[in-house]
């Protein structure tokens, strides 16, 4: 008499969420500039996550012609922690032209990166918003469903703001997604002006997991002009991750040069939690 067993494989362990800090804190998106893409019309309403601006009114836009694509990196060799590199390295969003109301409205930024610590911090009034950044997958690598479940929820509404003051800080920056780790090598760059703040939205129609709200909301990024090295253009094919957009059409990019590097901030003395 013979036996056969079947080895049956472990269900997958869940991969656990980073926390606020933990994720926040490490998120650096370096933008570069891309071929122009006008997506179909989409008129999107936005309501801020943030707590300091979870009192503003809400935003209509409508999707423009997609100028950036904005993608992870190290600064200076400082690799995010393996509790939050899994999901960063996978944080690529598509910036559109969008149109609305100022704000008006006064902020005190603060880095919170590490590598930033002692780079002061900046005073700066919301003016209008200029571009909306949404998850994105490039070449059809996308993510475990564990890390799509938090980062097709990471929106960024972005505010041009006066001033603009000068950061002048030199770093060397390293690709951490796996389809551009070959494809754009590290570059020294420097950091000139401070340009928008971008600040975290959900699109109506955008049903957040709460344990996801409560990291997402917390993902201010600051963006700075950056002077860069010259690349070779670099096609990509992008997708949307994003629910609400799921029935775009995929996107032809070529990425053209770096212009600005995004830096996680604190806004008003609220830092994301531990």
């Amino acid at each position: 008499m013979f036996v056969v067993a079947f080895l049956v494989a472990p269900p997958a362990r869940a991969q656990v969420l980073p926390t606020p800090k933990e994720f926040v804190t490490n998120l650096d998106l370096e933008c570069f500039r891309t071929t122009l893409y006008q997506p179909p019309a989409t008129t999107l309403l936005l309501r801020h996550l943030n707590p300091v601006l979870a009192n503003q009114p809400t935003v209509q836009v409508t999707l423009g012609q997609r100028e950036q694509l904005c993608v992870p990196v190290a600064k200076n060799n400082v690799i995010p922690p393996p509790t939050a590199l899994d999901f960063i390295r996978f944080v690529d969003l598509s910036c559109y032209k969008v149109t609305g109301p100022s704000l008006n409205l006064p902020l005190a930024l603060r880095h919170l990166n590490p590598v930033l610590q002692n780079v002061p911090g900046i005073g700066v009034t919301l003016n209008v918003p200029q571009h909306l950044c949404v998850p994105v997958a490039k070449n059809g690598v996308v993510p475990a469903p564990d890390v799509v479940r938090l980062i097709s929820h990471i929106d960024l509404l972005c505010y041009a703001h006066t001033p603009n003051p000068v950061m002048n800080v030199g770093l060397s920056l390293t690709q951490l997604n796996p389809v551009l780790t070959n494809q754009i090598p590290a570059a020294d760059v420097r950091v000139a002006n401070a340009r928008q703040l971008c600040v975290p939205v959900q699109k109506s129609g955008d049903d957040i997991p709460a344990d996801v709200l409560n990291i997402v909301q917390w993902v201010d990024l600051e963006k700075f002009d950056i002077l860069a090295p010259t690349i070779s253009a670099v096609g990509l094919t992008l997708t949307h991750l994003n629910p609400v957009l799921a029935r775009l059409p995929a996107e032809d990019a070529r990425l053209t040069g770096a212009l600005q590097l995004a830096v996680p901030v604190s806004k008003n003395g609220l830092t994301p939690p531990s």
